[in-house]
Order: C-alpha cells, then sequence, then structure tokens
C-alpha cells in the first residue's frame, strides 16, 4: 500500500490527470479498509469477541524417518490464533493494524475527495 501511495504522488507531481490521482487513492482507501476488516477480524479473536479458525497451523518440518514422527511432531510449536503474541500499550499488533490502516483510508480518502489543481 505504502509503495502504491507513493508511485501515486509521484505520477500526481509529475503532472497525472487529477481523475486519475482521486481514482487511484480511492481504490487505495478501499483496498486499506479490506485490511481494516482483516485487522478487525483478527483482533475481534484475540479478545474472544468471535470464533476465529478452528485451526491454526504451525510450520512445515522435515518429520525424518517413520520411526520419529511422533517425537518430531511434539517438536512442532504451533502459534495460536486466539492468543495475542505481544502487545504494547494494551494494544496487539492486530489492534494497531486496524488503526494505521483506519488512517490510511481516511487519508486516501480525503485526497480522493479534495479538488486537485494538476497546473
Amino acid at each position: 500500500m505504502i509503495v502504491a501511495g507513493a508511485l501515486l504522488a509521484i505520477a500526481a507531481s509529475r503532472g497525472l490527470d487529477a481523475t486519475w490521482v482521486a481514482t487511484g487513492l480511492a481504490v487505495l482507501a478501499l483496498a486499506t479498509l479490506a485490511n481494516a476488516g482483516l485487522g478487525t477480524y483478527h483482533a475481534g479473536v484475540e479478545w474472544g469477541w468471535w470464533k476465529g479458525p478452528t485451526a491454526c497451523t504451525g510450520p512445515l518440518v522435515d518429520l525424518g524417518k517413520a520411526g520419529n514422527i511422533l517425537e518430531q511432531l511434539n517438536k512442532v510449536k504451533v502459534v495460536r490464533c486466539d492468543e495475542v503474541q505481544f502487545r504494547f500499550l494494551g494494544l496487539s499488533l492486530a489492534g494497531y493494524n486496524v488503526l494505521i490502516s483506519l488512517f490510511m483510508a481516511a487519508t486516501a480518502l480525503w485526497g480522493a475527495a479534495r479538488p486537485w489543481r494538476t497546473r
């Protein structure tokens, strides 16, 4: 998103038509709103507001020989989807994802609604 926004800003500074700038900003706003929706879902799972996926997966590993399968499976650490791995100031990274995505969407919508002067 940031790279697309930077490319759009460069194109706008070089005289891209205002209609295309506004369209690009609207697309960026929709994409960041979708990302905010995913972050909200994940944060809701972490807070226990709704159920998440029935199973979370861990990394794929080489299980080696057949005799060691149970031993190897016991070594695989599965990261749970409903447990917060890290919190800062009371919010998980999923919560910060929501806030940052909403800020980016609002900024893009503000820019798309702004009357552009390309001359």
